[in-house]
């Protein structure tokens, strides 16, 4: 579930949160996944994942990660993302460009501290992507931190991020490939459309 505030009364954002209720009435599964794909500038390597987007708040998009992890080094070398989402009850799918930043420390820790404590325990015991001899080892990791650590406090390694779209692309998948895509570009004085050929 992706919580909305103070969407901004223009197009883009309207049709996404239109489209996203439709997926929900649909009972879409994991309707708040979001491919993200970044490009790491020192290792000239582009990179996808999946992450869950928790908030829209005006005009940011809002997930939380771990600050070494592989992505976050790829958002710290190029700040530009593109992001997608899919959902096939519907048949939609919705592409963004974006600017990419890290959320202030107040967001991250109002965040931190509404989550489960199970959540908050992998948070602090992991390392996140990096190497480790056997999942026994994780397990340990987080029992021992679930058991002993401060769930309330956020360290200084997760927090949030936010992305700020320039770009949408609107899909509707239909029969023959005759496919609807509307798009909408950022311009100085508002949002551009366009129609798309399939």
């Amino acid at each position: 579930m992706i919580v909305f505030k103070d969407l901004p009364e223009v197009e883009p954002y309207q049709q996404f949160q239109r489209d996203y209720l439709d997926a929900e009435k649909a009972n879409q599964p994991l309707i708040h996944a979001i491919a993200i794909s970044s490009f790491n500038k020192t290792l000239n390597e582009v990179e996808s994942r999946f992450v869950n987007l928790k908030y829209i708040e005006g005009e940011e998009w809002i997930f939380f990660s771990n600050y070494n992890s592989p992505k976050a080094k790829s958002f710290q070398s190029h700040d530009q993302i593109s992001a997608m989402f899919y959902w096939s009850t519907t048949n939609v799918q919705i592409r963004m460009k974006a600017k990419i930043k890290e959320t202030n420390k107040e967001r991250s820790d109002e965040h931190f501290q509404s989550r489960q404590k199970e959540k908050n325990a992998l948070a602090i015991a992991s390392n996140q992507s990096q190497p480790i001899s056997n999942f026994e080892t994780v397990k340990s990791k987080f029992t021992e931190t679930l058991e002993n650590a401060d769930l309330g406090k956020r360290p200084d390694y997760w927090g949030g991020f936010s992305f700020t779209p320039y770009y949408f692309e609107f899909w509707r998948g239909s029969d023959f490939r005759l496919n609807h895509r509307n798009a909408f570009s950022k311009v100085e004085d508002g949002w551009e459309s366009s129609i798309l050929e399939p």
